[in-house]
């Protein structure tokens, strides 16, 4: 059978424009090394897919934290761990001068979360933090005492009577440093039985019955609720410690400790924090 010639043109453009087709859906699907064009990228991005550029965390990250944080991160880090498959959130719980002192002397770790701005300073003066400090979180001092008040505290002033044994942080820690502005404030001159290295210490030794009183944050005392009671003192509004946090320099894990200071400060982490007692900044 033969072909007109108006039918060897129609087949002649029907064979251009089907292969015009397959080469346009190549091209859109993959280049010449098979991977995703631009075209590609861009429909997995609109459909919500993660960005191939953003850092996914992965493997063990360090964290180096207040004592008076434990509680709550700890809550934290299995929350963290559960959002994120293959992490592990590792804790160094401590006095915050401790902690950045073991940064700057070399410590592995990845974040660094402080009590107080001058403790971090430390750190990021010794070129230590990666990018500027967050403060994610305040704290606030309270008169920690055995269930019961049995001394009858109620106030600062009442830490100095006969009789009554009183536990402080040490000056260095900032527990201590927002103590002793606590007490100037209150014109009161107080010798304690003894001195902590961190809040836990201090708050122990109440539940120790070793001494009547400590002055620790109001988030030990929600924490321990069952052993210990709270009196809260005006002065301490003079005494409230901003809580900074950051990413280190020399992070063995850089994409597990920015993904994890960005937890911190999430609304979830946040919604998890002043329910455990901690302000909003």
């Amino acid at each position: 059978m033969t072909l007109s010639t108006t039918g060897t043109r129609r087949l002649a453009v029907a064979a251009a424009a089907a292969l015009a087709l397959s080469l346009g859906v190549t091209a859109c699907g993959s280049d010449g090394d098979g991977k995703s064009s631009a075209s590609g990228s861009s429909a997995a991005s609109a459909s919500g897919s993660p960005s191939a550029a953003s850092p996914k965390a992965s493997g063990t990250i360090t964290v180096f934290a207040a004592a008076s944080l434990k509680e709550s991160f700890t809550d934290l880090g299995k929350k963290f761990e559960a959002a994120n498959p293959g992490t592990s959130v590792k804790f160094n719980f401590g006095g915050s001068s401790a902690l950045a002192s073991s940064i700057n002397s070399g410590a592995p770790a990845d974040v660094f979360a402080a009590a107080s701005p001058a403790t971090m300073k430390t750190v990021t003066d010794a070129g230590g933090a990666s990018g500027e400090p967050k403060t994610f979180v305040r704290n606030t001092l309270t008169i920690a005492v055995p269930k019961g008040n049995p001394k009858h505290v109620a106030s600062l002033n009442d830490l100095t009577a006969a009789g009554v044994k009183v536990a402080l942080c040490a000056k260095e820690v900032p527990c201590g440093a927002a103590a002793q502005t606590a007490l100037k404030a209150a014109g009161v001159n107080l010798t304690p039985v003894t001195l902590e290295q961190d809040v836990k210490g201090a708050l122990t030794k109440v539940e120790l019955g070793e001494v009547d009183a400590s002055l620790v944050y109001q988030t030990d005392v929600k924490s321990d609720a069952a052993k210990i009671d709270g009196v809260n003192f005006p002065e301490a509004d003079k005494a409230v410690n901003d809580y900074p946090i950051a990413a280190l320099a020399k992070a063995p894990n850089k994409d597990g400790a920015a993904a994890f200071v960005a937890y911190v400060q999430s609304p979830e982490a946040r919604q998890a924090l002043t329910a455990a007692g901690f302000q909003a900044p």
